[in-house]
């Protein structure tokens, strides 16, 4: 579908710092569909929201959480997917889900105007919230979205480089972030956000919540980094808005740096010695 397309080729993307509200489906997926409409008006090809944004996270147990799960598909996946069609937008949205055994999962899915296109499932579980009682997802997939190949990493992901790695490995420009970074977890977007997107040479599109639930005070700070490690936008830590940037795919393509030829270059996907790292295996 991108043959052809020229390297200068850039798409829009919005990141939806929101404040869901825990336990309200239906107040939490108006809201989603507002700020589709809203960055389809500013021009977005793709917005992005938080972890768990149709559910809330912090629950104290499976039982109570289970009535704010949803299957996939399901009511909110068809909904998104009906507005992505409407606006010729794509969309990735967190939420809790429910298998057909009532399992639970930390999951992330992508819908377009075409529909449902995939769901992510959250492959590492820190102990904290609803991932105390959620399945661990089993898979890394790269998404041929027609603007870009992106890979989704939920939260805790991202503080393992080997998962970003891999990602990258297979193709991935964007890596997607959907996240609850609450007090406490100030080091990512400090500094593990734009380390994911240097080290691999791809942007990191991080989308944070804001807001509190039970005592624990969520900190914002959503942001879209370029493939050198600089902002491109950046949430505060207290408001719900939605940051926009332009994103050049090609630029993630480009993993060597060449300062001085021959004198300064550096390739830091390229330079691997993968020979060396068999104990990341064990």
């Amino acid at each position: 579908m991108r043959e052809g397309k020229e390297a200068t080729q850039t798409f829009r993307v919005a990141v939806a710092q929101i404040d869901p509200h825990l336990g309200e489906r239906a107040y939490n997926r108006r809201v989603i569909l507002e700020r589709m409409e809203e960055a389809a008006q500013a021009g977005a090809a793709l917005v992005v929201f938080p972890e768990c944004a149709l559910s809330g996270y912090v629950f104290p147990s499976a039982e109570e959480a289970l009535p704010a799960a949803e299957t996939v598909p399901g009511e909110t996946t068809e909904a998104v997917a009906a507005a992505c069609r409407q606006h010729n937008l794509y969309a990735i949205v967190g939420l809790l889900e429910r298998d057909a055994a009532s399992q639970l999962f930390n999951s992330a899915f992508v819908a377009g105007p075409e529909g449902l296109i995939a769901n992510y499932r959250k492959c590492h579980l820190p102990v904290l919230g609803i991932d105390r009682f959620v399945g661990k997802g089993e898979a890394l997939p790269i998404l041929e979205l027609p603007f870009a190949r992106i890979g989704i990493l939920i939260c805790y992901d991202v503080r393992f480089p080997e998962a970003a790695r891999v990602l990258a490995l297979r193709g991935a420009e964007v890596i997607i972030v959907p996240t609850n970074w609450p007090q406490g977890a100030e080091s990512a977007p400090l500094f593990l956000t734009r380390a994911r997107a240097w080290e691999n040479r791809v942007y990191v599109v991080a989308c944070n919540r804001v807001g509190q639930e039970r005592g624990t005070r969520f900190i914002g700070q959503s942001q879209i980094v370029a493939p050198d490690g600089t902002f491109l936008a950046q949430g505060d830590g207290a408001s719900e808005t939605l940051l926009y940037a332009e994103i050049a795919p090609a630029q993630a393509r480009q993993k060597k740096l060449v300062f001085e030829p021959g004198v300064f270059e550096l390739d830091p996907v390229g330079d691997r010695r993968p020979e060396l790292y068999h104990d990341l295996c064990t």
